[in-house]
């Protein structure tokens, strides 16, 4: 659960992005990190995403302080929003992720394992929804713990599930798994990325048990090529 702000994106400010997600030639290459999951292709996806129906009630923030240009977008059978990545490291205490590692470390995550522990944000790639709040509320769009995401940037696809929550008006985290495999510098405190990443939600898709990674792979590909033809 996020209280912190990335000095790198207060530095940045100016590259986030707002409504619409960028092209695949537009997005900085990554030379790190796992290959993209599954065969559905990042360029097929953002091209799915290139135009946005607002579903939000206003414009979300990258950071605190920061200027409201994010809006959470719709469609009948996704959720989606392009916006930066802050590392969340909370939950299950780990070598990479503990109060030494990471100064705003919390022990708990909003949704726990099936043996109603706190998830590993170490292992585990996951994406961190802001909390309900005026501007959305997430359950009313067919989302919840344990949904499937396909998150995206620099020409990869990563399936991950919706395992945490954040401030109400703050957006654009994931997982300390979550950025290693995409090749974003996972370190709590200096990581993360302040734009290019395109985080699409399915609408009613859940995973259980929510640490099964394999299973959001498998369940995050099926949606996600009905996603792309227009489902």
């Amino acid at each position: 659960m996020r209280t912190r702000m990335l000095a790198l994106v207060a530095a940045s400010g100016a590259a986030v992005l707002a409504a619409a997600a960028l092209p695949a030639s537009a997005l900085p290459a990554q030379s790190s990190g796992a290959p993209s999951e599954g065969v559905v292709r990042a360029a097929e996806l953002l091209d799915r995403v290139k135009t946005c129906d607002r579903i939000s009630h206003g414009m979300y923030r990258t950071d605190q302080g920061g200027p409201a240009k994010i809006p959470v977008c719709g469609t009948k059978s996704a959720v989606f929003w392009t916006a930066d990545m802050d590392i969340d490291c909370d939950g299950r205490t780990t070598a990479v992720c503990n109060r030494k590692t990471d100064p705003a470390f919390q022990p708990g995550t909003a949704f726990q394992t099936s043996a109603g522990k706190p998830l590993d944000s170490s292992a585990l790639p996951y994406i961190v929804v802001p909390g309900p709040g005026p501007l959305w509320k997430y359950a009313d769009h067919g989302i919840r713990g344990g949904s499937v995401a396909a998150v995206v940037h620099g020409g990869k696809v990563l399936y991950a599930v919706v395992g945490d929550t954040g401030p109400t008006g703050i957006i654009g985290e994931a997982s300390y798994a979550a950025a290693k495999r995409l090749g974003i510098d996972p370190d709590p405190k200096t990581g993360g990325t302040a734009s290019g990443v395109t985080y699409i939600l399915f609408r009613d898709s859940a995973v259980s048990p929510i640490e099964d990674h394999d299973a959001a792979v498998a369940e995050g590909e099926a949606l996600a090529a009905k996603f792309v033809a227009g489902d």
